[in-house]
């Protein structure tokens, strides 16, 4: 039963940290929109929520698998997904974007494609938000028995 709650606020957790993560790349587009030469910067959600929770696992290099240390515990908790240490996260893959118009100073920054996005994350990200009070106050209710 304890499983099933970490699981859903680790989850949640997840999502509200790469949806912030997402927010600064977007304003960091938007914010270089006049810089010549600037690559619009931003990763695929899904994937990352997927890799970040261990439903999928991160694609590795050969070189990478075999030089691969491990950790050693006294016990099974102090070990997070796949091995790898509690609180430490992977960085998402970032993909850059093409220009969806050509210009003179081969800047790719749409801006209003990064408008959109922004207050599509936006609200994604308060959605996360209210998921997880909701989440909490039902917890409590629970504990208290109110």
């Amino acid at each position: 039963m304890l499983n099933r709650l970490t699981d859903t606020l680790n989850f949640q957790s997840e999502a509200l940290s790469l949806r912030s993560e997402r927010q600064r790349l977007i304003a960091s587009n938007i914010a270089n929109a006049d810089t010549p030469g600037y690559v619009s910067k931003d990763f695929d959600f899904s994937s990352a929520l997927r890799q970040a929770t261990g439903q999928q696992s991160v694609g590795e290099s050969s070189l990478a698998s075999s030089t691969r240390l491990q950790l050693a515990g006294s016990s099974a908790g102090h070990l997070g997904l796949n091995g790898t240490p509690a609180g430490s996260r992977g960085q998402p893959e970032l993909g850059y974007a093409s220009a969806s118009q050509t210009n003179l100073d081969s800047n790719t920054v749409d801006l209003d494609r990064e408008r959109a996005n922004f207050a599509d994350n936006t609200v994604r990200y308060e959605a996360t938000l209210r998921f997880i009070n909701s989440q909490v106050r039902t917890l409590n209710t629970a504990i208290t028995g109110q």
